[in-house]
């Protein structure tokens, strides 16, 4: 059966650029570089709105808050009631709602005084709980960090509470966010918004089903394997996994609790209703001074744009109700006018690439050597040999194409599966059984490559699960798949709020 896009509202939306005037240059947090808007096609097309404001792109809510329209206090009690109405999700899972409202009073009241405004000012948001937040518990998901009270606040949330964002609580994750579902002994398990019994993704799962019901402004994920592409995809919200190194990762909660190195492969990147949202939420985490990324502007516009799709292969075959969504996602594609060639393919084996990423991923994991992780660092040197090979291969494929559109995973959102371990679990795909490892084979292939890549929800199965498209481009070209992935979610719908959520 087609997949079929979501509905849509024609609204026209200018609120990216409306906030950069309003507020720049005084309004933006001191040494923090700013990208140069491209003149995109998504950024003035229409997107799905309502007239509920917890369900706007974070954008809009910021400049409604800016230009007094809308009140941050209610606002974050909308998004309170949201929460409580919607508890059995359980999407959030730590509140600080007192300390929340006191701040959102006095952001209303800064805004009744006049005067610039940082660019986030007074959004109701919440965190990952993979994230150390400063006195509100950050656990990991972890039985050993229950009570855990940070001092400090990761890099990256200090950097949001800069731009004037509020944080309201912490969503769920799986332990040491270790899975592509999203449970733990310490706060239960996360159901799918759109339906409970299937699984949002992970291991920013809290995180996707907070954004795609308006509990949130925006979110903060992490991805080493699939981490924030997958909940994007399954939750039918846009996400966005940096380049390697552009976002800083310290203050992540894994096995080191939260230690000053970065490990590798993981990265940090926004979870949001819009790619708008996106973008301006890269610009904003983005790492500060000399080592500070430069991102180049996409080359041109989508209609001249050499894309490339590799929807299916052998090596990890997608199920005919996923494949029926990225079909009708490059038909659209094409029918807009955009060229897309279905055969281009980066010169590697996508088999042996993807099982060096899971081997890289245990190792960025693991850290040590221990009997239960034998690797030396010999061995890892030579792992690392074998991926920058495979990063030129793509880094050469990038050299034709400005992009490749790609699966984020071969099956919908799959029903809760908490019995057993990422090696002796099973999937159903085709009415076949796959190895619950493969689940990560296509966003390996580009994680392990330290590739961007944007995730924009393109439609939903015949059964209503929500399905998501990888968009990657070459090292950097973080604006290309965040434009692209605007246009094609664009073109597509967009986000558009699960049926749980009462709509005006």
């Amino acid at each position: 059966m087609p997949c079929s896009p979501p509905r849509r509202e024609a609204v026209t939306l200018a609120v990216f650029r409306h906030i950069r005037g309003r507020n720049s240059p005084d309004g933006w947090p001191e040494e923090r570089p700013r990208c140069k808007l491209p003149d995109a096609p998504f950024m003035q097309a229409p997107i799905a709105m309502t007239d509920d404001p917890t369900l706007w792109p974070a954008t809009r809510q910021a400049l409604a808050i800016a230009s007094g329209q809308l009140k941050s206090r209610d606002l974050m009690e909308a998004m309170i009631n949201r929460i409580d109405a919607l508890s059995h999700v359980n999407a959030v899972v730590t509140t600080d709602f007192d300390d929340a409202r006191k701040r959102a009073d006095e952001a209303d009241a800064a805004v009744a005084q006049g005067g610039a405004l940082p660019p986030l000012h007074g959004l109701p948001i919440t965190i990952k709980d993979a994230l150390k937040t400063r006195g509100l518990r950050s656990t990991g998901g972890a039985t050993q960090l229950a009570n855990h009270l940070p001092d400090r606040d990761a890099p990256v949330v200090q950097a949001v509470k800069d731009a004037g964002a509020i944080i309201i609580g912490k969503t769920n994750l799986p332990e040491w966010s270790g899975d592509l579902q999203t449970y733990n002994t310490l706060f239960g398990t996360t159901g799918n918004p759109w339906n409970t019994d299937r699984v949002p993704g992970g291991s920013s799962g809290g995180a996707a089903a907070a954004v795609a019901t308006g509990m949130t402004a925006f979110e903060i994920g992490t991805d080493i394997g699939g981490s924030i592409r997958f909940p994007a995809s399954f939750c039918g919200v846009y996400g966005h996994k940096p380049s390697f190194g552009v976002v800083p990762s310290t203050g992540y909660l894994d096995h080191s609790r939260g230690g000053i190195t970065e490990a590798d492969i993981n990265v940090i990147g926004p979870i949001a209703r819009s790619a708008d949202d996106l973008q301006l939420l890269l610009d904003l985490l983005r790492r500060r001074g000399p080592l500070t990324a430069n991102l180049p502007q996409p080359r041109t516009e989508a209609s001249n744009m050499r894309v490339a799709a590799w929807l299916d292969d052998a090596f990890c075959p997608i199920d005919g109700a996923v494949r029926d969504c990225l079909e009708a996602a490059v038909a659209r594609l094409e029918a807009s006018g955009v060229h897309v060639d279905r055969s281009a393919r980066p010169a590697l084996d996508p088999l042996a690439a993807s099982t060096l990423g899971m081997s890289l991923v245990g190792e960025a994991i693991m850290h040590d050597e221990t009997p239960a992780n034998p690797t030396s660092h010999h061995d890892w040197l030579h792992m690392d040999r074998e991926r920058q090979s495979i990063r030129a291969a793509w880094h050469e494929f990038f050299g034709q194409w400005d992009a490749v559109l790609m699966p984020v995973c071969f099956i919908p959102p799959f029903e809760h599966l908490q019995e057993g371990n990422f090696v002796t679990r099973t999937v159903l795909c085709n009415g076949a059984e796959r190895p619950y490892s493969d689940l990560v084979r296509w966003t390996i292939l580009t994680g392990m490559a330290y590739l961007p890549a944007t995730v924009p929800p393109i439609g939903r199965t015949a059964d209503g699960l929500p399905i998501g498209m990888q968009v990657v481009s070459d090292y950097g070209r973080d604006l290309t798949t965040i434009y692209l992935g605007g246009f094609l979610g664009d073109l597509m719908g967009g986000f558009e709020a699960p049926p749980m959520v009462p709509v005006s």
